[in-house]
């Protein structure tokens, strides 16, 4: 069953609690979106919703994570990382507190709310800091996992979640490492590189491509930072070519994350796929076909660098 990425958040630290994690939430007013509020009505005591006030927040999760406490915070993600960038910066990562960013409705997906909460910036204003780590899971499962990576592993995490419900990918239960990337769809003539929403998305594409004879290998990049280098440079170096395919701006995000790595340690030609501006109001379907991100438009770019 499809379900949206962001309705991993609330559930999973409930269960962390359950389980003896002392897990705390700090909102800015978005608590019902976020679905932080189901962890709230479970554990009053344990959530704090500041207002609208992102830099407040970072500061109130700093001042808990210095009590002992693992911290998650809420938000939308581009208020969630672009507010308080500078807080997350200098509060959060230079002093490598346990506080987890966790915002919800990243990228085009977010539909018809627009370019102004269309975050396609936050996996580059993440990635840069010193410290953090950087996770953009797949679907409900991978979310999930990604989550209680990000509370069993001491120091700055970023898990980016959306809104949009997404296709099953993995089974309930799956677990990963903090540097993670797998091949769900083995390929030779191509490597399609993909994150978060455009996961679903290329392999739909290699489905069709399979049919016309080319043969498109998958690889869910879910860790950005740090790379799972091997498999990564494994599936470049089999496939000879590289497509990297997310929903966010193509400067600083996983296309470059992966460009960088394979141009020191496997150079093989490389073409990103993503957001050059913001985006529009629309629903996230139109969104992807407009802008050139769903599997139509992946399978076509396919046959354009194969020369099919």
């Amino acid at each position: 069953m499809a379900k949206a990425t962001r309705a991993a958040f609330g559930e999973t630290l409930i269960k962390l609690v359950d389980e003896g994690q002392d897990i705390m939430a700090v909102d800015a007013d978005l608590c019902g979106s976020t679905t932080t509020g189901a962890f709230g009505k479970a554990y009053p005591d344990r959530l704090v919703d500041v207002g609208i006030a992102e830099q407040n927040m970072i500061g109130v999760a700093s001042g808990l994570a210095l009590t002992g406490r693992t911290v998650f915070t809420g938000s939308f993600a581009v208020f969630g990382t672009g507010r308080c960038w500078e807080q997350i910066r200098n509060t959060v990562c230079d002093s490598d507190l346990d506080v987890k960013i966790c915002p919800t409705h990243a990228g085009i997906t977010v539909g018809p709310d627009g370019a102004t909460h269309q975050a396609l910036e936050d996996i580059a204003l993440m990635r840069v800091l010193p410290g953090m780590r950087v996770l953009v899971p797949a679907d409900y499962a991978s979310a999930c996992a990604a989550i209680r990576v990000a509370a069993t592993t001491p120091g700055p995490f970023y898990v980016r979640l959306g809104r949009e419900p997404l296709p099953e990918i993995y089974e309930d239960g799956f677990t990963c490492d903090v540097a993670f990337a797998n091949v769900v769809r083995e390929g030779a003539d191509i490597a399609i590189m993909a994150c978060g929403v455009e996961v679903a998305h290329a392999l739909k594409a290699a489905e069709e491509l399979a049919v016309e004879g080319i043969n498109a290998e998958v690889v869910d990049v879910m860790s950005i930072r740090p790379l799972d280098e091997e498999t990564i440079i494994a599936s470049a170096s089999k496939c000879g070519r590289v497509l990297t395919v997310e929903e966010h701006s193509i400067y600083g995000g996983m296309g470059s994350a992966v460009a960088e790595l394979l141009s020191e340690k496997c150079p093989v030609p490389v073409t990103r796929m993503g957001m050059t501006g913001f985006g529009q109001s629309g629903t996230a379907a139109e969104l992807l076909s407009y802008y050139g991100l769903d599997a139509a438009a992946i399978a076509a770019r396919v046959r354009e660098l194969l020369g099919k």
